[in-house]
Parts: structure tokens; C-alpha cells; sequence
């Protein structure tokens, strides 16, 4: 899984989708320019100490991102509170890509238009605005890993000092 951030604006949101991308072997891309500094406290300090784990590349700009990512096209959700279908509508490749804009804006409408049938969306009331960010990210991200049977993570926890009975 690839979760892309488009000019992310604050550090503690991509420090918190960095450590959900690290808990489940998720990629993340960040394309540029970016609000802030990759070595800001803010990030480290939500990203805690899983950020020198993390599978992180940033682009320069979107047209970087495409030019480096040949066939993503097809392949990328665009997260929006202007889609027309749910999250949970769309079926998820093993290998998907999902994109969130930057907080004060969202993704750019044109950018919207061109993926029009791989908009998705989270339901929420009409008189809101948007969701945080990260929280947004971990929702469509747990989505796209539960349809494909969680891969490669561990379904059943265990207790430190006492047993299941």
C-alpha cells in the first residue's frame, strides 16, 4: 500500500500517517512543497521513534511524482469531501495508492476531474468541513488492508503479564 500526501501543510499530521504507514508496511510519498521541515520536532515527535523506519520518497512537485511512478494512473484513490462514491465502494488493489490533499485545501479540483471514477470519500455530516487528516488517512488505509486480507500483519495480540483463559 502507498499513501500520498499533496503539499502536506503540518508535521504533526504526517508524523501520525508516517506511523500508521510503519505499523503496516505502507509506503509514503510525499510531494513537495511541503509546509514544513522533515526534521521539525512536531513530525519527529507524532511519528515517535518509528520514523527512521519508515518508507518515505518526496517529490519535487506532482508532475515528479507522476514522472517517477509510471502506470500509478491507474492504480490511485483520490481521498476528497467532493467524491461521489464511498471508500468503502471502491475495490483496492494490493498495491494501491491513496492520496489526500493539504489540510486547508484538499486536492485540486482539476486533479479530481481527471480521476473522477477513483474519488472517494468518507461519510460525515454535511455541515462539516473535513475530517483531521491522519485520522482520515488510517480510515481508508485500514479499509484498502482489510480487503485484501491484511497482509503480512498479525490479527491476535497477546498479553504482557497474564494469558487468555
Amino acid at each position: 500500500m502507498n499513501i500520498v500526501l499533496l503539499t502536506p501543510e503540518m508535521p504533526a499530521n504526517t508524523g501520525n500517517i508516517g506511523r500508521s504507514c510503519v505499523a503496516v508496511g505502507a509506503k509514503l510519498h510525499l510531494i513537495g512543497p511541503l509546509g514544513f521541515h522533515l526534521n521539525e520536532r512536531n513530525l519527529l515527535r507524532a511519528g515517535l521513534d518509528y520514523w527512521q523506519d519508515l518508507d518515505v520518497t518526496v517529490y519535487d512537485s506532482l508532475a515528479d511524482f507522476f514522472g517517477r511512478n509510471p502506470g500509478v494512473e491507474e492504480r490511485i484513490f483520490l481521498s476528497t469531501t467532493k467524491a461521489e462514491q464511498l471508500y468503502t465502494d471502491v475495490s483496492y488493489p494490493a498495491d494501491a495508492w491513496i492520496m489526500f490533499g493539504p489540510e486547508s485545501a484538499g486536492i485540486p479540483e482539476e486533479l479530481l476531474v481527471a480521476h473522477r471514477a477513483n474519488c472517494i470519500r468518507i461519510p460525515m455530516l454535511r455541515e462539516r468541513r473535513s475530517l483531521n487528516l491522519s485520522n482520515a488517512a488510517a480510515i481508508v488505509l485500514y479499509e484498502a488492508l482489510r480487503q485484501n486480507g491484511f497482509p503480512g500483519l498479525e490479527a491476535k495480540g497477546e498479553l504482557h503479564r497474564l494469558k487468555w483463559e
